[in-house]
């Protein structure tokens, strides 16, 4: 059953261009490494790595660094895109990291980690993996409620159980990790600016690997409507300018390991 839930979840990772979405984080990417400081001989691991955004960054600062992903087809972007960079890329889970204890210096996930099923597995492994004094950096998207009610309105409820969101709400990240580290969360925006609603949906249809998972499992005319919706909601934040830059609120954790 692991197994099975292992691949799927690669097989949905895999099957958007995640690279369209990943490029737009570059912004975050760059403070995320930039506050983690990399240099010659930091261990450095960023898990869910995707396509390499973080990875890259910091091993062209020259960090040692391993990227983690499950799905093997953002793994071979990785490499691709590392062009030469001494990067080690593994196919893995974040939920049970094939790696040793202690073993890094710095360890990250940009809007990755958080998509693994069981939180508290992810947020052990993280700990359990970086040594005492290491550091921590981490982003969560934090839960848009008007986005939840769109969802609602077409039938689109998340399941029982943790759900990926819930890493941006109030106190989440702090009970899962500040036993193990001393944490410092900053509230952030990133924007998604393209020339209308339109654009939007395509690239969260066609980019984002939930978005279009969920999308494309919705009976023909429900997705019709919901398109509609959606565009209009992504509209409504055209600018004077006239392109559309749509909001959305993460959190920017940072921690150092506590002494075990």
């Amino acid at each position: 059953m692991l197994r099975a839930a292992m691949t799927q979840a690669a097989e949905m990772w895999g099957s958007a261009d995640y690279d369209r979405i990943a490029r737009r984080f570059a912004d975050v990417h760059d403070e995320l490494v930039g506050r983690l400081r990399p240099g010659p001989g930091v261990r450095w691991l960023d898990v869910a790595t995707g396509t390499g955004g973080v990875a890259i960054r910091a091993a062209r600062a020259g960090a040692d660094v391993t990227g983690v992903d499950i799905a093997p087809r953002l793994l071979e972007q990785a490499r691709a895109k590392a062009d030469g960079l001494p990067i080690r890329f593994d196919e893995g889970d974040a939920q049970r990291l094939p790696y040793a204890d202690v073993s890094f210096d710095v360890v990250t996930s940009v809007f990755g980690a958080i998509f693994a099923p069981d939180h508290e597995a992810v947020a052990g492994e993280l700990a359990r993996v970086c040594a005492a004094g290491g550091r921590l950096g981490l982003t969560a998207w934090v839960p848009n409620a008007e986005l939840t009610e769109l969802f609602r309105r077409f039938g689109l409820v998340q399941p029982e159980g943790a759900q990926p969101f819930d890493w941006g709400r109030d106190g989440y990240a702090d009970r899962l990790l500040g036993r193990d580290f001393e944490l410092e969360i900053e509230q952030r925006t990133w924007f998604l600016t393209v020339p209308d609603g339109e654009a939007v949906w395509e690239l969260w249809t066609n980019a984002a690997p939930p978005f279009r998972t969920m999308v494309a499992d919705l009976d023909p005319d429900v997705r019709g409507r919901f398109h509609d919706a959606y565009v209009e909601y992504a509209e409504g934040f055209r600018r004077p300018e006239g392109d559309v830059s749509v909001p959305r609120e993460y959190l920017l954790v940072l921690g150092r390991r506590r002494e075990r």
